[in-house]
């Protein structure tokens, strides 16, 4: 697994999104360059479609709740824009990345998590979204804790 390079990671926080919350909502959009290797966090309530590009290789995660738990949503589109021919590279890809993907939001918002401690331990699901039911998953990736 990559390292997280905090220089390569640029945040932008959203008008109605601060360190202290709110946190249910809460959306993080992470995009990437080829060319540079930077990557892009936005942190809003809403998600930084206007960031998205046709190669659909974003991750997406929200804070939401359920059965009284806190547990932090994640998406992404395996099926991308070039058709069934690459869903496996794609979902390789994306499971090669998607730990330096949540190390990234995890850092990125690391004054929020320092305000908030407990959802350190809330769990990570992952859906590799997909056409085929092959590749169309909802996963269990552990705790925030895990990609501090």
């Amino acid at each position: 697994m990559k390292k997280l390079n905090p220089n390569k990671l640029f945040v932008e926080m959203g008008d109605s999104v601060n360190a202290a919350g709110p946190i249910i909502g809460r959306k993080y959009t992470l995009t990437h360059s080829d060319l540079t290797a930077d990557l892009f966090l936005t942190i809003s309530m809403e998600y930084a479609y206007d960031k998205i590009t046709a190669m659909r290789d974003e991750v997406m995660a929200e804070w939401r709740v359920e059965n009284g738990g806190l547990f932090l949503s994640v998406y992404v589109h395996v099926d991308g824009p070039v058709g069934a021919q690459t869903m496996a590279v794609r979902d390789a890809i994306f499971r090669r990345e998607l730990p330096l993907a949540l190390e990234a939001i995890v850092y990125g918002d690391r004054e929020f998590f320092m305000l908030h401690p407990e959802l350190t331990q809330g769990a990570i699901w992952v859906h590799f979204d997909s056409s085929d039911p092959g590749y169309n998953r909802f996963e269990y990736w552990g705790t925030v804790s895990n990609y501090q």
